[in-house]
């Protein structure tokens, strides 16, 4: 069984095939890329969605599943957790309203026509970053003729 801290939860704050990315500074974060990624606001993080999601998201009610934390373990992945053995949640959580949620958490939530220009400059930089369901993006304009 996996499961995630509540730091790292609002990666999930989206349909499950939605493809997204998200960067956050770190102390090796230099200023040209704090002022890159960051400079319209003080988020610490900034997830990344392609336009073509948005009404999918705002019809979208995830289910999250408290887990008592007894029995689980780091994965070696931060913020992710592991059993070896099935648990039984104690409580199930709907949330609705994903866009509503990122913006009383404080999280920026940027909205793009494609996710690649984001991409391609988030793995070349000095900042963290995660992504999942890349696959489901929007044509790589690479791939483009």
């Amino acid at each position: 069984m996996r499961a995630v801290d509540t730091r790292h939860a609002p990666m999930f704050w989206f349909p499950r095939d939605c493809p997204r990315g998200c960067s956050w500074a770190v102390s090796p974060t230099t200023a040209d890329d704090r002022e890159r990624f960051f400079v319209q606001g003080d988020a610490s993080r900034v997830p990344v969605i392609e336009a073509s999601w948005v009404a999918r998201t705002q019809a979208c009610r995830v289910y999250a599943y408290r887990l008592p934390a007894a029995g689980f373990r780091p994965h070696e992945v931060g913020g992710y957790w592991v059993s070896g053995e099935q648990v039984d949640a104690v409580e199930q959580v709907v949330i609705g309203d994903l866009i509503g949620r990122h913006a009383a958490a404080g999280i920026e939530l940027r909205i793009t026509p494609s996710i690649w220009p984001f991409w391609r400059r988030v793995m070349s930089s000095t900042v963290e970053f995660s992504g999942s369901r890349l696959r489901n993006a929007a044509v790589h304009p690479d791939e483009l003729s």
